[in-house]
């Protein structure tokens, strides 16, 4: 693995993972014949066991390729949020041999329409409340599948479920076939032939260097990461989990859906974040691993009802996307005595390529590479290797990396470099890796604020600023400066008891103790709000691009909101 110091591998693991040589499906196939009576999903209180999660996988699958024409290695886009049918939609495209192209919950119209034309998918899936997005591709697709939520919730529940989750069925239109008729229609798929080289999910990129791009994955790179993740843990026992990051997001895909399928455990789904609801889900289903994001930590931890629900059961929780800081990390454990347990990874290797160990974590840290992966930092010009504690671009290979983007060439060209005759992933992320062989991110490579000559790393300065008692949530990004050429500025939501109360300059005065003097925020503005993705993540290119386009977020938030230093 390139040189690195792995003293601190897991004593329990083997540095070599044997992945099954099947199909992702199988796993479906197998935990359903094992614990055919075992909840499979809780939606809401309503329990989907796993031969029925089987069953209607078939069905589906059945449908898609009698009635829909489906072949082997064709795409199937799915367009929906968390839900029963998410889940049943995903492995019946597997089980009928096809490719699922999972779409973005929150793309409009023209997102969705630029992803099923580069993909060529001719047959979409999607939930009631979004299918209005596919009006303007009735002469591409075939066919379109529509599900409606509240079909598989139960008929009573002391839960608050999200108005579009409760909505009742509408008649479908327009061609569309209803969920239920597809699987009224009790068609019994072909034999499964598909093997691990056969083509199994393309997630997107999220677009932050022009359109998005399909990440092409076969079933042995999406198996690799959903067994990894599942030895990882094994020092402990896992049997239920809170299914709550978007499933089209590889984060939640693996962590939260095809790692629990492998092993045959439980899924508490939740369609759309509420603490109030994750805490009673946790309190009553005693979930006992959630993956999931700081900024969801945060909140959760900002509720006042928190000591309501019992939480003990939670013995693991983590994640990626985002790095946990160092003071929302202490409070997670002085209320939880938990330990956040960070990973690291992309949609071009299928979640995880680094993960801390569970016995030795590290905080604001990626972690170490995990089974079979060769991880390196090196000068993004000269593609030299970098040794420990300098910064430079994270590169990766390993058996769950990407084959490629669909259709791009070129972008193939620039992401794939040769290291001693091996291909390497570039990750676009600047970070370093320290003595003991663990990585640590430092930003993105295109993130990085030139401000009169000085290297400013967003990320760097977000998590100094967790640490103040006022600030809720926060985000760095560069503004104009006719003299600095770029200025470093603060976009910010204060907790509730410190609005109209801290100002900037009092904010500066606490960070001037804490980082030199050019990272610290000439500009300030309060904000109630800050824009996020479905995965919970903050969208600084939203608000990047919004300062050079001279708009602000909004009003500023009391005396002092923007300051000089």
């Amino acid at each position: 693995m390139g040189g690195m110091n792995l003293s601190f591998w897991p004593k329990h693991l083997a540095r070599r993972l044997p992945v099954p040589a099947t199909s992702l499906w199988y796993n479906l196939e197998v935990s359903a014949t094992r614990y055919p009576d075992r909840p499979a999903v809780v939606f809401y209180d309503r329990i989907v066991s796993y031969a029925e999660l089987r069953w209607s996988a078939e069905r589906l699958a059945g449908y898609l390729q009698r009635h829909c024409g489906v072949q082997r290695g064709e795409r199937v886009a799915l367009f929906m949020h968390n839900s029963p049918q998410f889940i049943i939609a995903y492995y019946a495209i597997l089980r009928a041999e096809a490719m699922v192209v999972p779409v973005n919950c929150m793309n409009t119209a023209a997102e969705l329409a630029h992803i099923v034309e580069d993909c060529g998918a001719r047959t979409l899936i999607a939930s009631q409340d979004l299918v209005a997005h596919a009006q303007s591709l009735a002469g591409v697709l075939r066919h379109t599948i529509v599900a409606c939520y509240s079909d598989y919730l139960p008929e009573t529940t002391d839960l608050k479920v999200p108005d579009f989750i409760a909505a009742p069925c509408r008649p479908v239109q327009n061609g569309h076939i209803a969920w239920s008729a597809a699987l009224d229609a009790n068609i019994a798929p072909r034999p499964h032939v598909a093997t691990p080289d056969d083509l199994c999910v393309m997630p997107y990129t999220s677009g932050t260097t022009g359109k998005p791009k399909g990440c092409i994955h076969h079933h042995r790179s999406v198996m690799h990461t959903a067994v990894a993740l599942a030895r990882w843990h094994e020092g402990k026992a896992i049997d239920c989990v809170l299914t709550l990051l978007p499933l089209f997001h590889v984060t939640g895909m693996q962590g939260s859906m095809n790692t629990p399928v492998f092993l045959g455990i439980t899924m508490v789904v939740m369609s759309r974040w509420d603490r109030e609801v994750a805490a009673a889900l946790i309190h009553r289903y005693r979930v006992n691993s959630w993956t999931t994001v700081p900024t969801i930590i945060v909140d959760l931890l900002s509720s006042p009802d928190l000591d309501r629900y019992d939480l003990s059961s939670l013995r693991s929780i983590g994640g990626g996307g985002a790095a946990m800081p160092r003071a929302v990390a202490e409070k997670l454990h002085e209320k939880c005595s938990l330990t956040y347990l960070e990973g690291y990874g992309l949609s071009e290797t299928m979640a995880p390529s680094h993960m801390n160990p569970l016995l030795r974590p590290k905080t604001q840290c990626l972690g170490i590479p995990i089974f079979d992966t060769d991880s390196r930092v090196v000068d993004p010009q000269t593609l030299a290797e970098l040794p420990p504690g300098e910064v430079g671009e994270i590169v990766t290979r390993g058996p769950q990396v990407f084959a490629g983007y669909w259709n791009r060439p070129e972008a193939n060209r620039e992401c794939f470099i040769d290291i001693g005759g091996e291909l390497f992933f570039r990750t676009g992320d600047l970070g370093y890796v320290d003595a003991e062989g663990y990585f640590f991110f430092v930003d993105r490579l295109k993130r990085m604020i030139n401000t009169a000559g000085f290297k400013v790393w967003p990320a760097e300065v977000e998590a100094q600023f967790y640490a103040h008692p006022a600030i809720q949530e926060l985000a760095i990004i560069a503004a104009p400066d006719e003299r600095r050429g770029e200025a470093v500025k603060a976009v910010a939501i204060l907790h509730a008891h410190a609005r109209g109360k801290v100002t900037a300059e009092q904010l500066n005065e606490w960070a001037r103790q804490r980082m030199a003097a050019y990272k610290i925020p000439r500009h300030w503005e309060f904000v109630e709000t800050l824009p996020k993705s479905a995965s919970g993540k903050i969208l600084w290119r939203v608000l990047q691009d919004l300062e050079r386009s001279g708009r602000s977020r909004g009003p500023t938030d009391g005396p002092g909101a923007s300051a000089t230093r």
